[in-house]
């Protein structure tokens, strides 16, 4: 479908420019991108129609009389597709369905996973281009929550995306494992557990979990119970503080403690990477780079870029990318503290050129949510200040925030849900479900798939809204086999496997695609093979706007095709024998489709469930 969609776009660029030639050739050529080719409203008319509109003023020309001579112009060209006419002030081409069959069908077979990638110059859409994108970007004071794997379904599956669309991408994170947040974490161990030698190994548990522990006891040490505030320690914050200052002084017994809680967090966060399919190429470590920066200051200073404001803090005016503020007064950011330390733009500053000299990127995407907004408007203005061409190709992803049905999550209260106890969660009711229905023999191993339907039910859920929106998470939906889910598509997956499975046993094989066509002739499988053509542009969509919403609205409409088509076109009851190989040939063209994308947006194929 999107090949047709592109020859008829092409052949209708090729017909307004040849008029243009012949009646008006002091009027530039039109480039094809400004033909718009869509739907048509009524099948009567045709399948897809062009406006001519768009053309009127620059040909000198009313809209009916140029549809009239552009069909007349594409002739027989458009043969290989379709039938061409007008209608009004539109030109419209009525398919050829069974060759528009053929094409769709074929080129799934021959291209395989390779499906989807290459534009309509028959090359790969973002071929040549380099893309980093960081996202994760965790505490070493907590485990990964709710929030980090709405960051870390976007980025990976981003990252996926822009991957098949044909970009070299490497994927990075920062580990946010210094400051102020991380004492609190060690002077509550020093306080609770250091005496009784607790490790993460003698109390049985995962290190992340652990030391996000320390941090919640900490809080609850510093305000004490709320009933009785005789119990709060307020000097816990310096105590908090002077540990900091210490660390930053290389203090060696801080320093091995410091290293050794969070290389319990880290491992621990490693495992939850693992066991949800999310991959780094690199992990960069605040640590190591919140120092720099500091040369770029001065250096912007020197050239007066920045400026030394009275109390001696080195500053930028940043008006220009944010705006004034509410009393009209210009925005500031500080880059030096007067005591000439670092904030954490000056970090991002460092940052950023580190990681354009280790690989030179045409595009930077930082995954991080929409609360940093003002951030990343005020880093990407400073580096262009500063003279890196490469901040033009920086982007921020924003997301919104997720909740849940029962309010937000606080780290510090301890009311955040850790991912790991939110899939073992949704792993659990996966397995209990399997087991209701009396599918563990089915299955093969039942708690394998358990853990596959959790994610499914976990990255779905987060996926399929829009990025830039706040959600709520509701871990019952999400699990549903019914409706826009991701369990739902795995069933799905499994149903075609299954009838697939059946076909061989029987001994029954699909046509080829080139033959199959001829045997589709039901609304059913036109609507589905019409969807599945439009994959690549689904593909150049998701990966042009960042947004893997895109590929999950794609999969539901697939599904939705094929159950439809599945309950209207019987294909292993058929009683023609080749209309029977020929609905194989579109459920397997169907599955190939669908495993290629569920993969897209971390949702586990299933064969069997």
């Amino acid at each position: 479908m999107s090949d047709s969609k592109s020859i008829f776009r092409t052949l209708i660029a090729d017909a307004i420019n040849e008029i243009i030639k012949e009646k008006m050739p002091e009027t530039p050529a039109v480039n094809e991108k400004t033909v718009v080719v869509q739907d048509s409203p009524d099948p009567k008319m045709g399948d897809l129609g062009s406006p001519m509109f768009v053309f009127a003023k620059s040909l000198r020309m009313a809209p009916p009389a140029i549809a009239q001579e552009v069909v007349q112009k594409i002739g027989e060209k458009a043969s290989s597709f379709g039938t061409v006419l007008n209608v009004g002030p539109y030109v419209n081409v009525k398919l050829d369905k069974e060759k528009v069959l053929a094409s769709i069908l074929s080129k799934i077979e021959d291209e395989k996973d390779s499906y989807g990638s290459l534009g309509e110059n028959g090359k790969p859409l973002l071929e040549g281009e380099k893309i980093m994108v960081e996202f994760s970007s965790p505490n070493t004071n907590k485990p990964l929550h709710l929030g980090h794997m709405r960051n870390d379904a976007l980025g990976e599956s981003v990252s996926r995306i822009l991957k098949k669309a044909g970009a070299e991408v490497y994927k990075v994170n920062i580990i946010n494992n210094r400051g102020i947040h991380i004492c609190k974490s060690m002077l509550a161990y020093k306080l609770f557990h250091e005496k009784n030698g607790d490790t993460p190994e003698t109390l049985g548990m995962k290190g992340d979990h652990f030391v996000g522990q320390c941090y919640v006891e900490f809080e609850k040490y510093l305000k004490g119970e709320k009933d009785k505030p005789e119990t709060a320690h307020p000097q816990a914050q310096q105590q908090a503080e002077e540990m900091l200052v210490k660390w930053e002084a290389g203090d060696p017994e801080i320093r091995a403690l410091w290293k050794t809680m969070n290389d319990w967090t880290f491992n621990g966060v490693n495992e939850t990477y693992k066991r949800t399919g999310v991959s780094f190429d690199k992990f960069y470590f605040e640590s190591e780079t919140y120092l720099k920066g500091k040369d770029e200051i001065a250096k912007g200073l020197e050239k007066g870029i920045f400026f030394k404001a009275e109390d001696g803090s080195v500053r930028v005016d940043v008006t220009e990318a944010v705006g004034k503020g509410k009393d009209g007064e210009d925005h500031e950011k500080v880059l030096l503290r007067k005591d000439g330390t670092s904030v954490y733009i000056t970090q991002d500053i460092g940052t950023a050129i580190s990681r354009h000299n280790d690989w030179p990127f045409n595009q930077l995407i930082y995954v991080v949510a929409s609360e940093q907004i003002f951030h990343f408007k005020v880093l990407f203005y400073i580096l262009k200040k500063l003279g890196f061409e490469w901040a033009n190709k920086l982007y921020h992803l924003s997301y919104g925030l997720v909740n849940l049905p029962n309010g937000r999550m606080k780290s510090r209260e301890g009311t955040v849900v850790d991912a790991d106890d939110l899939i073992d969660s949704l792993h659990a009711d996966a397995l209990k479900a399997i087991k209701e229905r009396g599918r563990e023999d089915d299955v093969d191993d039942a708690d394998d798939v358990a853990e596959k339907v959790a994610l499914a039910a976990l990255h779905y859920y987060l996926i399929q809204v829009s990025p830039v929106k706040d959600m709520i998470f509701n871990p019952e939906e999400s699990l549903s086999f019914n409706g826009n889910t991701g369990p739902y598509l795995q069933y799905m997956g499994a149903r075609i496997a299954s009838i697939l499975r059946k076909a061989e046993n029987d001994g029954i094989s699909p046509l080829e695609a080139k033959d199959a066509a001829v045997f589709l002739k039901a609304a059913e499988e036109w609507d589905l093979s019409k969807r599945l053509g439009e994959y690549p542009q689904v593909i150049a969509k998701a990966a042009a706007n960042k947004d893997p919403s895109v590929v999950a609205a794609y999969l539901y409409d697939i599904s939705k095709l094929f159950a439809k088509f599945y309950q209207n076109c019987p294909i292993l009851s058929a009683e023609d024998e080749n209309t029977k190989k020929a609905r194989l040939t579109l459920a397997k063209a169907t599955l190939q489709v669908l495993k290629e994308a569920m993969n897209l947006v971390l949702v586990p194929y299933l064969a069997k469930m």
